[in-house]
Protein backbone atom coordinates (compact mmCIF):
# COMPACT_ATOMS: atom_id res chain seq x y z
CA UNK A 1 0.00 0.00 0.00
CA UNK A 2 1.25 3.37 -0.79
CA UNK A 3 1.17 5.14 2.59
CA UNK A 4 1.72 8.72 1.61
CA UNK A 5 -1.07 8.31 -1.40
CA UNK A 6 -3.54 6.72 0.64
CA UNK A 7 -2.93 9.48 3.56
CA UNK A 8 -3.45 12.17 0.76
CA UNK A 9 -6.95 10.41 -0.40
CA UNK A 10 -7.92 10.68 3.16
CA UNK A 11 -7.16 14.01 4.10
CA UNK A 12 -9.23 15.49 1.05
CA UNK A 13 -11.98 13.17 -0.31
CA UNK A 14 -15.62 14.01 -0.44
CA UNK A 15 -15.67 11.07 1.16
CA UNK A 16 -14.48 11.50 4.75
CA UNK A 17 -16.03 13.99 7.02
CA UNK A 18 -14.09 16.87 8.28
CA UNK A 19 -13.51 15.37 12.09
CA UNK A 20 -11.12 12.85 10.42
CA UNK A 21 -9.67 15.16 7.63
CA UNK A 22 -8.69 17.17 11.27
CA UNK A 23 -7.28 14.38 12.99
CA UNK A 24 -5.00 13.03 9.80
CA UNK A 25 -3.78 16.87 9.66
CA UNK A 26 -2.89 17.07 13.13
CA UNK A 27 -0.29 14.10 12.55
CA UNK A 28 0.76 15.49 9.25
CA UNK A 29 4.74 15.51 10.58
CA UNK A 30 4.59 12.54 12.09
CA UNK A 31 6.19 9.97 9.69
CA UNK A 32 6.31 6.87 12.15
CA UNK A 33 2.40 7.41 12.85
CA UNK A 34 0.91 8.48 9.26
CA UNK A 35 2.97 4.77 8.24
CA UNK A 36 1.12 2.88 10.87
CA UNK A 37 -1.69 3.99 10.39
CA UNK A 38 -2.07 3.51 6.47
CA UNK A 39 0.51 0.51 5.71
CA UNK A 40 -2.01 -1.83 5.74
CA UNK A 41 -5.76 -2.45 5.44
CA UNK A 42 -7.00 -3.14 8.93
CA UNK A 43 -7.08 -6.88 9.12
CA UNK A 44 -10.58 -8.88 8.39
CA UNK A 45 -9.64 -11.92 10.30
CA UNK A 46 -11.28 -15.11 11.13
CA UNK A 47 -12.84 -13.37 14.52
CA UNK A 48 -13.71 -10.13 12.31
CA UNK A 49 -11.87 -6.92 13.27
CA UNK A 50 -10.14 -5.60 15.96
CA UNK A 51 -7.61 -2.67 16.39
CA UNK A 52 -7.09 0.85 17.74
CA UNK A 53 -9.73 3.31 16.94
CA UNK A 54 -8.75 6.58 14.92
CA UNK A 55 -8.43 7.60 11.57
CA UNK A 56 -6.56 5.34 8.68
CA UNK A 57 -7.00 2.24 7.03
CA UNK A 58 -4.99 0.40 9.99
CA UNK A 59 -7.95 1.83 12.43
CA UNK A 60 -11.00 0.88 13.48
CA UNK A 61 -13.22 3.52 12.32
CA UNK A 62 -16.84 4.17 10.69
CA UNK A 63 -15.34 3.68 7.19
CA UNK A 64 -13.27 0.62 8.21
CA UNK A 65 -16.91 -0.60 10.04
CA UNK A 66 -18.51 -0.10 7.22
CA UNK A 67 -16.45 -1.35 4.47
CA UNK A 68 -16.43 -4.73 6.25
CA UNK A 69 -19.67 -4.96 6.37
CA UNK A 70 -20.55 -3.94 2.92
CA UNK A 71 -18.48 -7.45 2.62
CA UNK A 72 -20.50 -8.98 5.11
CA UNK A 73 -23.52 -8.06 3.00
CA UNK A 74 -22.36 -9.10 -0.02
CA UNK A 75 -21.68 -12.38 1.50
CA UNK A 76 -24.93 -13.05 2.81
CA UNK A 77 -26.86 -11.75 -0.28
CA UNK A 78 -24.90 -14.55 -2.12
CA UNK A 79 -26.08 -17.37 0.37
CA UNK A 80 -29.79 -16.30 0.10
CA UNK A 81 -30.21 -14.87 2.82
CA UNK A 82 -31.02 -11.29 3.16
CA UNK A 83 -34.67 -12.24 4.40
CA UNK A 84 -33.87 -13.34 7.83
CA UNK A 85 -31.78 -10.51 9.04
CA UNK A 86 -28.61 -9.44 11.37
CA UNK A 87 -28.91 -9.46 15.16
CA UNK A 88 -26.69 -6.45 16.41
CA UNK A 89 -25.05 -5.72 20.07
CA UNK A 90 -21.85 -3.49 21.43
CA UNK A 91 -20.54 -2.95 24.34
CA UNK A 92 -19.83 0.02 26.55
CA UNK A 93 -16.67 0.78 24.64
CA UNK A 94 -16.35 4.38 22.58
CA UNK A 95 -17.82 4.47 19.59
CA UNK A 96 -19.25 1.17 20.53
CA UNK A 97 -23.26 2.47 19.66
CA UNK A 98 -21.81 4.77 16.46
CA UNK A 99 -19.94 1.68 14.71
CA UNK A 100 -23.08 -0.84 15.81
CA UNK A 101 -24.82 2.07 13.73
CA UNK A 102 -23.15 1.75 11.03
CA UNK A 103 -22.96 -1.62 10.41
CA UNK A 104 -27.10 -2.04 10.47
CA UNK A 105 -27.24 0.78 8.63
CA UNK A 106 -24.81 -0.35 5.42
CA UNK A 107 -26.85 -3.95 6.30
CA UNK A 108 -30.27 -1.84 5.67
CA UNK A 109 -28.75 -0.22 2.12
CA UNK A 110 -28.03 -3.38 1.01
CA UNK A 111 -31.67 -5.06 2.24
CA UNK A 112 -31.07 -6.75 5.06
CA UNK A 113 -32.59 -6.06 8.55
CA UNK A 114 -30.96 -5.00 11.11
CA UNK A 115 -32.02 -6.15 14.64
CA UNK A 116 -30.24 -3.58 17.11
CA UNK A 117 -29.82 -3.63 20.55
CA UNK A 118 -31.62 -0.76 22.65
CA UNK A 119 -28.46 -0.25 24.40
CA UNK A 120 -25.16 -2.63 25.63
CA UNK A 121 -25.52 -6.12 25.64
CA UNK A 122 -23.00 -9.37 26.52
CA UNK A 123 -21.57 -10.62 23.99
CA UNK A 124 -23.11 -14.45 24.65
CA UNK A 125 -26.51 -12.45 24.45
CA UNK A 126 -26.06 -11.91 21.02
CA UNK A 127 -25.41 -15.46 20.17
CA UNK A 128 -28.82 -16.01 22.06
CA UNK A 129 -30.76 -12.98 20.19
CA UNK A 130 -29.76 -14.06 16.75
CA UNK A 131 -31.19 -17.70 16.85
CA UNK A 132 -33.97 -16.43 18.86
CA UNK A 133 -34.64 -13.99 15.82
CA UNK A 134 -33.49 -16.73 13.27
CA UNK A 135 -31.24 -14.09 11.92
CA UNK A 136 -28.48 -15.34 9.09
CA UNK A 137 -25.74 -13.60 11.36
CA UNK A 138 -24.70 -11.38 13.84
CA UNK A 139 -21.96 -8.67 14.54
CA UNK A 140 -20.98 -7.75 17.99
CA UNK A 141 -19.22 -4.45 18.60
CA UNK A 142 -16.18 -4.95 21.17
CA UNK A 143 -12.92 -5.20 21.93
CA UNK A 144 -13.47 -7.80 24.69
CA UNK A 145 -10.89 -7.16 27.29
CA UNK A 146 -8.12 -5.31 25.31
CA UNK A 147 -6.73 -1.74 26.28
CA UNK A 148 -9.51 1.17 25.93
CA UNK A 149 -7.96 2.92 23.04
CA UNK A 150 -9.27 -0.46 21.14
CA UNK A 151 -12.50 -1.37 19.92
CA UNK A 152 -13.38 -4.68 17.61
CA UNK A 153 -16.61 -6.13 15.06
CA UNK A 154 -17.09 -9.75 15.47
CA UNK A 155 -18.95 -11.69 13.30
CA UNK A 156 -21.50 -14.75 14.22
CA UNK A 157 -23.56 -17.40 11.46
CA UNK A 158 -27.06 -18.50 11.99
CA UNK A 159 -26.10 -21.29 14.72
CA UNK A 160 -25.43 -18.69 16.74
CA UNK A 161 -21.57 -19.14 16.96
CA UNK A 162 -18.39 -17.37 15.37
CA UNK A 163 -17.86 -18.22 11.95
CA UNK A 164 -16.28 -21.25 11.04
CA UNK A 165 -14.36 -22.55 8.33
CA UNK A 166 -15.08 -22.44 5.57
CA UNK A 167 -17.23 -20.03 5.96
CA UNK A 168 -14.80 -17.39 7.91
CA UNK A 169 -12.24 -16.92 4.53
CA UNK A 170 -15.45 -16.86 1.88
CA UNK A 171 -16.57 -13.79 4.35
CA UNK A 172 -12.70 -12.22 4.36
CA UNK A 173 -12.77 -12.51 0.71
CA UNK A 174 -16.32 -10.77 0.22
CA UNK A 175 -14.41 -8.28 2.27
CA UNK A 176 -11.13 -7.91 0.61
CA UNK A 177 -13.33 -7.44 -2.55
CA UNK A 178 -14.70 -4.08 -1.30
CA UNK A 179 -11.29 -2.44 -3.02
CA UNK A 180 -13.09 1.29 -3.23
CA UNK A 181 -15.04 3.35 -0.26
CA UNK A 182 -17.62 4.27 -3.25
CA UNK A 183 -18.31 0.58 -3.23
CA UNK A 184 -19.54 0.82 0.13
CA UNK A 185 -24.15 1.53 0.71
CA UNK A 186 -25.43 3.50 3.59
CA UNK A 187 -28.71 5.05 4.16
CA UNK A 188 -30.12 7.52 7.07
CA UNK A 189 -31.66 6.03 10.11
CA UNK A 190 -34.88 7.76 9.76
CA UNK A 191 -34.86 6.38 6.15
CA UNK A 192 -34.15 2.51 7.42
CA UNK A 193 -36.74 2.75 10.31
CA UNK A 194 -39.29 3.78 7.82
CA UNK A 195 -38.41 1.10 5.50
CA UNK A 196 -38.88 -1.53 8.62
CA UNK A 197 -35.06 -2.34 8.02
CA UNK A 198 -34.05 -0.89 11.80
CA UNK A 199 -35.64 -2.47 14.33
CA UNK A 200 -34.56 -2.35 18.10
CA UNK A 201 -35.04 -5.07 20.54
CA UNK A 202 -34.13 -5.45 24.00
CA UNK A 203 -36.71 -6.50 27.38
CA UNK A 204 -38.21 -9.43 25.40
CA UNK A 205 -34.53 -10.86 24.34
CA UNK A 206 -33.00 -10.52 28.01
CA UNK A 207 -36.38 -11.94 29.45
CA UNK A 208 -36.30 -14.94 26.84
CA UNK A 209 -32.22 -15.12 28.11
CA UNK A 210 -32.71 -15.43 31.76
CA UNK A 211 -35.49 -18.25 31.28
CA UNK A 212 -32.68 -20.39 29.58
CA UNK A 213 -29.72 -19.84 31.83
CA UNK A 214 -32.26 -20.47 34.91
CA UNK A 215 -32.49 -24.52 33.07
CA UNK A 216 -29.28 -24.85 33.97
CA UNK A 217 -29.59 -24.75 37.69
CA UNK A 218 -29.49 -27.80 39.44
CA UNK A 219 -30.00 -27.42 42.81
CA UNK A 220 -32.48 -24.47 43.58
CA UNK A 221 -33.59 -25.81 46.70
CA UNK A 222 -29.46 -25.50 47.68
CA UNK A 223 -29.04 -22.05 46.93
CA UNK A 224 -32.47 -20.94 48.89
CA UNK A 225 -30.93 -22.54 51.83
CA UNK A 226 -28.02 -20.56 52.15
CA UNK A 227 -29.08 -17.76 50.32
CA UNK A 228 -29.16 -14.90 53.19
CA UNK A 229 -25.65 -16.18 53.93
CA UNK A 230 -23.28 -16.38 51.53
CA UNK A 231 -21.28 -13.46 50.40
CA UNK A 232 -20.82 -12.04 47.19
CA UNK A 233 -18.38 -9.47 45.78
CA UNK A 234 -18.78 -8.74 41.52
CA UNK A 235 -17.31 -6.30 39.50
CA UNK A 236 -18.50 -5.82 35.49
CA UNK A 237 -15.30 -3.81 35.01
CA UNK A 238 -17.28 -1.38 34.16
CA UNK A 239 -18.31 -3.40 31.08
CA UNK A 240 -22.06 -5.01 29.81
CA UNK A 241 -21.97 -7.85 32.68
CA UNK A 242 -23.58 -5.41 35.51
CA UNK A 243 -27.59 -5.60 34.45
CA UNK A 244 -27.60 -9.35 33.66
CA UNK A 245 -25.07 -11.08 36.24
CA UNK A 246 -27.18 -9.08 39.04
CA UNK A 247 -30.24 -10.29 37.69
CA UNK A 248 -29.73 -13.39 37.68
CA UNK A 249 -28.48 -14.08 41.16
CA UNK A 250 -31.04 -11.89 42.15
CA UNK A 251 -34.12 -14.22 40.62
CA UNK A 252 -32.23 -16.77 42.04
CA UNK A 253 -32.46 -15.71 45.49
CA UNK A 254 -28.64 -14.52 46.25
CA UNK A 255 -29.05 -11.74 48.82
CA UNK A 256 -25.87 -10.72 49.60
CA UNK A 257 -24.43 -9.39 46.43
CA UNK A 258 -22.09 -6.27 46.75
CA UNK A 259 -20.86 -4.63 43.38
CA UNK A 260 -17.58 -2.72 42.99
CA UNK A 261 -19.13 0.59 43.35
CA UNK A 262 -16.31 2.27 41.05
CA UNK A 263 -16.12 -0.29 38.41
CA UNK A 264 -20.58 -0.81 38.08
CA UNK A 265 -21.01 1.73 35.74
CA UNK A 266 -20.19 2.05 31.91
CA UNK A 267 -16.98 3.27 31.94
CA UNK A 268 -15.01 3.58 28.19
CA UNK A 269 -11.18 4.43 29.81
CA UNK A 270 -12.00 2.10 32.59
CA UNK A 271 -10.48 4.68 34.88
CA UNK A 272 -9.64 2.03 37.89
CA UNK A 273 -8.77 -0.67 35.54
CA UNK A 274 -5.03 -0.60 33.88
CA UNK A 275 -6.39 -3.80 31.91
CA UNK A 276 -10.08 -5.15 32.16
CA UNK A 277 -9.44 -8.13 32.09
CA UNK A 278 -9.80 -10.61 34.72
CA UNK A 279 -6.75 -12.76 33.93
CA UNK A 280 -4.98 -10.02 35.21
CA UNK A 281 -4.61 -9.93 39.14
CA UNK A 282 -4.36 -5.93 39.44
CA UNK A 283 -7.79 -5.25 38.16
CA UNK A 284 -9.16 -7.19 41.40
CA UNK A 285 -7.55 -4.77 43.34
CA UNK A 286 -10.64 -2.99 44.71
CA UNK A 287 -12.86 -5.81 44.68
CA UNK A 288 -10.37 -7.54 46.93
CA UNK A 289 -10.51 -4.49 48.89
CA UNK A 290 -14.50 -4.79 48.81
CA UNK A 291 -14.59 -8.61 49.74
CA UNK A 292 -12.41 -8.06 52.63
CA UNK A 293 -14.71 -5.29 54.27
CA UNK A 294 -17.66 -7.67 54.17
CA UNK A 295 -15.91 -11.15 54.26
CA UNK A 296 -16.76 -12.05 51.39
CA UNK A 297 -16.81 -16.27 50.31
CA UNK A 298 -16.32 -15.45 46.45
CA UNK A 299 -15.47 -12.55 44.31
CA UNK A 300 -16.18 -12.96 40.78
CA UNK A 301 -14.99 -10.18 37.63
CA UNK A 302 -16.75 -10.38 33.99
CA UNK A 303 -14.62 -8.61 31.41
CA UNK A 304 -16.52 -5.63 29.14
CA UNK A 305 -18.04 -7.84 26.86
CA UNK A 306 -19.19 -10.30 29.65
CA UNK A 307 -17.88 -13.94 28.02
CA UNK A 308 -14.82 -14.25 30.08
CA UNK A 309 -15.52 -14.93 34.67
CA UNK A 310 -12.44 -14.34 36.58
CA UNK A 311 -12.75 -15.57 40.31
CA UNK A 312 -11.06 -15.21 44.17
CA UNK A 313 -12.32 -17.37 46.69
CA UNK A 314 -11.75 -17.18 50.32
CA UNK A 315 -9.16 -19.80 51.60
CA UNK A 316 -10.03 -20.47 55.63
CA UNK A 317 -6.69 -21.78 56.35
CA UNK A 318 -4.94 -18.75 55.45
CA UNK A 319 -7.48 -16.54 55.99
CA UNK A 320 -6.67 -14.74 52.19
CA UNK A 321 -8.18 -14.88 48.68
CA UNK A 322 -6.86 -17.10 46.44
CA UNK A 323 -7.37 -16.77 42.75
CA UNK A 324 -8.31 -19.38 39.84
CA UNK A 325 -7.26 -19.43 36.66
CA UNK A 326 -9.54 -20.12 33.98
CA UNK A 327 -8.77 -23.87 34.07
CA UNK A 328 -9.71 -24.03 37.60
CA UNK A 329 -12.80 -22.14 37.95
CA UNK A 330 -14.05 -24.23 34.43
CA UNK A 331 -12.72 -27.61 35.95
CA UNK A 332 -14.62 -26.46 39.25
CA UNK A 333 -18.26 -25.72 37.38
CA UNK A 334 -17.48 -28.97 34.79
CA UNK A 335 -17.08 -31.63 37.98
CA UNK A 336 -19.94 -30.08 39.77
CA UNK A 337 -22.17 -30.04 36.91
CA UNK A 338 -20.89 -33.88 35.98
CA UNK A 339 -21.49 -35.08 39.28
CA UNK A 340 -24.93 -33.62 39.89
CA UNK A 341 -26.15 -34.60 37.01
CA UNK A 342 -25.28 -37.79 37.47
CA UNK A 343 -26.79 -38.13 41.12
CA UNK A 344 -30.03 -36.34 39.86
CA UNK A 345 -30.36 -39.01 37.09
CA UNK A 346 -30.03 -35.75 34.28
CA UNK A 347 -27.13 -36.84 32.44
CA UNK A 348 -28.26 -36.99 28.94
CA UNK A 349 -27.25 -40.18 26.65
CA UNK A 350 -23.75 -39.77 24.72
CA UNK A 351 -22.88 -36.42 26.87
CA UNK A 352 -19.82 -35.24 25.86
CA UNK A 353 -17.61 -32.09 27.34
CA UNK A 354 -15.58 -30.12 24.60
CA UNK A 355 -12.51 -28.33 25.23
CA UNK A 356 -9.79 -26.67 23.42
CA UNK A 357 -6.25 -28.37 22.78
CA UNK A 358 -4.31 -25.64 25.17
CA UNK A 359 -6.91 -26.46 28.04
CA UNK A 360 -6.00 -28.50 31.50
CA UNK A 361 -5.42 -32.23 30.86
CA UNK A 362 -7.75 -32.29 33.97
CA UNK A 363 -10.32 -32.76 31.89
CA UNK A 364 -9.31 -36.42 30.69
CA UNK A 365 -9.68 -38.10 34.18
CA UNK A 366 -12.68 -36.19 34.85
CA UNK A 367 -14.61 -37.30 32.03
CA UNK A 368 -13.07 -40.79 32.14
CA UNK A 369 -14.85 -40.75 35.59
CA UNK A 370 -18.36 -39.89 34.88
CA UNK A 371 -18.07 -41.21 31.42
CA UNK A 372 -18.49 -38.77 29.35
CA UNK A 373 -17.00 -37.96 25.77
CA UNK A 374 -13.91 -36.01 25.60
CA UNK A 375 -13.53 -33.67 22.37
CA UNK A 376 -10.52 -31.63 22.24
CA UNK A 377 -10.89 -28.79 19.39
CA UNK A 378 -8.66 -26.33 17.91
CA UNK A 379 -8.03 -23.12 19.84
CA UNK A 380 -11.57 -20.37 19.52
CA UNK A 381 -14.91 -21.08 21.28
CA UNK A 382 -16.18 -20.93 17.86
CA UNK A 383 -14.98 -24.58 17.90
CA UNK A 384 -17.03 -25.68 20.53
CA UNK A 385 -20.07 -23.86 19.23
CA UNK A 386 -19.32 -25.53 15.80
CA UNK A 387 -19.05 -28.80 17.93
CA UNK A 388 -22.57 -28.45 19.25
CA UNK A 389 -24.07 -27.76 15.95
CA UNK A 390 -22.43 -31.11 14.56
CA UNK A 391 -24.33 -33.05 17.63
CA UNK A 392 -27.25 -31.39 17.02
CA UNK A 393 -27.13 -32.51 12.96
CA UNK A 394 -25.65 -35.66 13.56
CA UNK A 395 -27.66 -36.97 16.66
CA UNK A 396 -23.78 -38.10 17.67
CA UNK A 397 -23.84 -37.22 21.19
CA UNK A 398 -25.35 -34.23 23.57
CA UNK A 399 -23.34 -31.40 24.87
CA UNK A 400 -22.83 -30.58 28.77
CA UNK A 401 -20.17 -28.59 29.01
CA UNK A 402 -17.02 -26.64 27.10
CA UNK A 403 -14.60 -24.69 28.59
CA UNK A 404 -11.22 -22.87 27.38
CA UNK A 405 -8.10 -21.56 29.51
CA UNK A 406 -9.05 -18.33 28.52
CA UNK A 407 -11.26 -17.60 31.47
CA UNK A 408 -14.17 -18.80 28.94
CA UNK A 409 -17.12 -21.30 29.49
CA UNK A 410 -20.82 -22.83 28.23
CA UNK A 411 -23.32 -24.42 30.54
CA UNK A 412 -25.85 -25.55 27.99
CA UNK A 413 -26.46 -24.59 24.04
CA UNK A 414 -28.83 -21.46 24.47
CA UNK A 415 -25.18 -19.42 22.91
CA UNK A 416 -22.85 -20.38 20.85
CA UNK A 417 -20.17 -18.69 22.75
CA UNK A 418 -18.66 -18.71 25.93
CA UNK A 419 -21.11 -17.20 28.61
CA UNK A 420 -19.90 -15.08 31.39
CA UNK A 421 -23.51 -14.71 32.88
CA UNK A 422 -23.57 -18.20 32.81
CA UNK A 423 -20.47 -18.88 34.57
CA UNK A 424 -21.39 -16.87 37.17
CA UNK A 425 -24.79 -18.21 37.60
CA UNK A 426 -22.89 -21.53 38.04
CA UNK A 427 -20.22 -21.02 39.71
CA UNK A 428 -22.16 -19.05 42.57
CA UNK A 429 -24.06 -22.25 42.59
CA UNK A 430 -21.05 -24.53 43.12
CA UNK A 431 -20.74 -21.83 46.18
CA UNK A 432 -23.79 -22.20 47.40
CA UNK A 433 -23.42 -25.78 47.48
CA UNK A 434 -20.27 -25.45 48.98
CA UNK A 435 -21.33 -23.30 51.66
CA UNK A 436 -24.55 -25.90 52.18
CA UNK A 437 -21.59 -28.18 52.98
CA UNK A 438 -19.27 -26.79 55.50
CA UNK A 439 -16.47 -26.01 53.05
CA UNK A 440 -15.07 -23.34 51.03
CA UNK A 441 -14.70 -22.65 46.95
CA UNK A 442 -11.45 -23.21 47.32
CA UNK A 443 -11.60 -26.37 49.68
CA UNK A 444 -13.37 -28.23 46.72
CA UNK A 445 -10.71 -27.00 44.64
CA UNK A 446 -8.02 -28.88 46.88
CA UNK A 447 -10.51 -32.09 46.58
CA UNK A 448 -10.76 -31.88 42.91
CA UNK A 449 -6.89 -32.12 42.82
CA UNK A 450 -6.66 -34.72 45.36
CA UNK A 451 -9.24 -37.09 43.36
CA UNK A 452 -7.71 -36.08 39.71
CA UNK A 453 -4.17 -35.02 40.49
CA UNK A 454 -2.59 -31.47 40.55
CA UNK A 455 -2.41 -30.49 36.75
CA UNK A 456 -1.12 -27.06 36.34
CA UNK A 457 -0.83 -24.68 33.24
CA UNK A 458 1.08 -21.47 32.64
CA UNK A 459 1.20 -19.23 29.54
CA UNK A 460 4.24 -16.96 28.56
CA UNK A 461 3.62 -14.47 25.86
CA UNK A 462 5.81 -12.64 23.42
CA UNK A 463 4.29 -9.24 22.25
CA UNK A 464 6.04 -7.94 19.30
CA UNK A 465 4.48 -4.55 17.45
CA UNK A 466 5.08 -2.75 14.35
CA UNK A 467 5.65 -3.89 10.79
CA UNK A 468 7.92 -5.64 11.77
CA UNK A 469 6.33 -7.67 14.68
CA UNK A 470 4.77 -10.39 12.57
CA UNK A 471 7.21 -11.43 10.69
CA UNK A 472 9.21 -11.84 13.69
CA UNK A 473 6.45 -14.29 15.13
CA UNK A 474 6.26 -16.05 11.62
CA UNK A 475 10.31 -16.42 11.58
CA UNK A 476 10.01 -17.97 15.06
CA UNK A 477 6.99 -20.34 14.29
CA UNK A 478 8.86 -21.21 10.95
CA UNK A 479 12.43 -22.22 13.28
CA UNK A 480 10.16 -24.31 15.41
CA UNK A 481 8.43 -25.98 12.79
CA UNK A 482 11.49 -26.52 10.32
CA UNK A 483 13.50 -28.02 13.50
CA UNK A 484 11.41 -29.33 16.54
CA UNK A 485 13.04 -29.41 19.26
CA UNK A 486 13.46 -32.85 20.80
CA UNK A 487 13.74 -31.98 24.53
CA UNK A 488 12.36 -29.12 26.65
CA UNK A 489 14.94 -29.40 29.51
CA UNK A 490 14.74 -32.77 30.96
CA UNK A 491 11.56 -33.31 29.31
CA UNK A 492 11.37 -35.51 26.09
CA UNK A 493 9.45 -34.74 23.09
CA UNK A 494 7.47 -37.69 22.78
CA UNK A 495 5.39 -36.33 19.59
CA UNK A 496 4.98 -33.18 17.86
CA UNK A 497 1.43 -31.87 16.51
CA UNK A 498 1.71 -29.28 13.58
CA UNK A 499 -1.66 -28.00 13.03
CA UNK A 500 -0.94 -26.42 10.25
CA UNK A 501 0.25 -29.06 7.97
CA UNK A 502 -1.84 -31.72 9.40
CA UNK A 503 0.86 -33.64 11.16
CA UNK A 504 1.52 -35.68 14.11
CA UNK A 505 5.02 -37.25 14.16
CA UNK A 506 5.88 -39.80 16.37
CA UNK A 507 9.36 -38.40 17.34
CA UNK A 508 10.64 -41.84 18.52
CA UNK A 509 9.58 -44.16 15.60
CA UNK A 510 8.71 -41.08 12.88
CA UNK A 511 5.59 -42.39 12.33
CA UNK A 512 3.20 -39.15 10.68
CA UNK A 513 -0.08 -39.51 11.20
CA UNK A 514 -2.93 -36.54 10.93
CA UNK A 515 -4.28 -34.16 13.86
CA UNK A 516 -7.64 -34.56 12.71
CA UNK A 517 -8.33 -30.57 12.69
CA UNK A 518 -9.02 -27.69 10.76
CA UNK A 519 -5.78 -26.17 9.46
CA UNK A 520 -4.19 -23.35 12.07
CA UNK A 521 -0.66 -22.10 12.58
CA UNK A 522 -0.22 -24.23 15.98
CA UNK A 523 2.57 -26.18 17.08
CA UNK A 524 2.19 -28.72 20.14
CA UNK A 525 4.53 -30.72 22.09
CA UNK A 526 3.45 -33.79 23.98
CA UNK A 527 6.43 -34.12 26.52
CA UNK A 528 7.31 -36.83 29.10
CA UNK A 529 5.74 -36.74 32.72
CA UNK A 530 2.15 -35.86 31.69
CA UNK A 531 3.66 -32.13 30.30
CA UNK A 532 3.03 -30.28 26.89
CA UNK A 533 3.70 -26.82 25.66
CA UNK A 534 1.79 -25.38 22.55
CA UNK A 535 2.77 -22.35 20.39
CA UNK A 536 0.11 -20.05 18.62
CA UNK A 537 0.45 -16.68 17.14
CA UNK A 538 -2.50 -14.45 18.60
CA UNK A 539 -5.06 -14.10 15.67
CA UNK A 540 -6.07 -10.48 17.22
CA UNK A 541 -3.28 -9.28 18.73
CA UNK A 542 0.79 -8.25 18.02
CA UNK A 543 1.49 -11.66 20.02
CA UNK A 544 2.61 -15.11 20.21
CA UNK A 545 1.70 -17.12 22.98
CA UNK A 546 3.33 -20.19 24.72
CA UNK A 547 1.05 -22.28 26.86
CA UNK A 548 2.38 -25.54 28.82
CA UNK A 549 0.58 -27.69 30.89
CA UNK A 550 2.34 -29.93 33.74
CA UNK A 551 1.21 -32.78 36.44
CA UNK A 552 2.41 -32.16 39.84
CA UNK A 553 2.79 -34.50 43.35
CA UNK A 554 1.11 -31.55 45.05
CA UNK A 555 0.50 -27.64 44.65
CA UNK A 556 4.08 -26.73 45.74
CA UNK A 557 5.59 -29.41 43.15
CA UNK A 558 3.09 -28.31 40.25
CA UNK A 559 4.17 -25.15 40.38
CA UNK A 560 8.03 -25.91 40.77
CA UNK A 561 7.50 -27.72 37.76
CA UNK A 562 5.17 -25.10 35.15
CA UNK A 563 8.11 -22.72 36.26
CA UNK A 564 10.46 -24.98 35.12
CA UNK A 565 9.01 -25.49 31.84
CA UNK A 566 8.63 -21.84 31.13
CA UNK A 567 12.38 -21.60 31.84
CA UNK A 568 13.21 -24.54 29.65
CA UNK A 569 11.01 -23.13 26.64
CA UNK A 570 12.63 -19.83 26.73
CA UNK A 571 16.16 -21.69 26.59
CA UNK A 572 14.83 -23.83 23.29
CA UNK A 573 13.91 -19.71 21.64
Amino acid sequence: MDVKKEFDFWCTDAYFDDATKAELKAIADNEAEITDRFYKELEFGTGGLRGVIGAGTNRMNVYTVRKATQGLANYIIKQGGQDKGVAIAYDSRRMSPEFADEAALCLNANGIKAYVFDALRPTPELSFALRTKGCISGIVVTASHNPPEYNGYKVYWEDGAQVTSPKDKEIIGEVKAVTDYAMVKTMTKEAAIAAGLYEVIGKEIDDLYMEELKKQILHPEIIKAVAKDIKIVYSPFNGTGNVPARRILRELGFENVYVVPEQEMPDPNFTTLEYPNPEDPKAFTLALKLAKEVKADVILATDPDADRLGIYAYDTKSQEYVSFTGNMSGMLIAEYILRERQVLGKMPANPALVKTIVTTNMADPICEDYNVKLIEVLTGFKFIGEQIKLFEQTGSNNYVFGLEESYGCLAGTHARDKDAIVAVMMLCEVAAWCKYNNITLWDQMINIYEKYGYFKEDLYTITLKGMDGSAKIQEMMTKLRNNPPKNFGDLKVVSFRDYENDTITDMETGKVTPTGLPKSNVLYFDLTNNSWCCARPSGTEPKIKFYMGVKGTDLDDAVAKVKKLTDDLKAVL
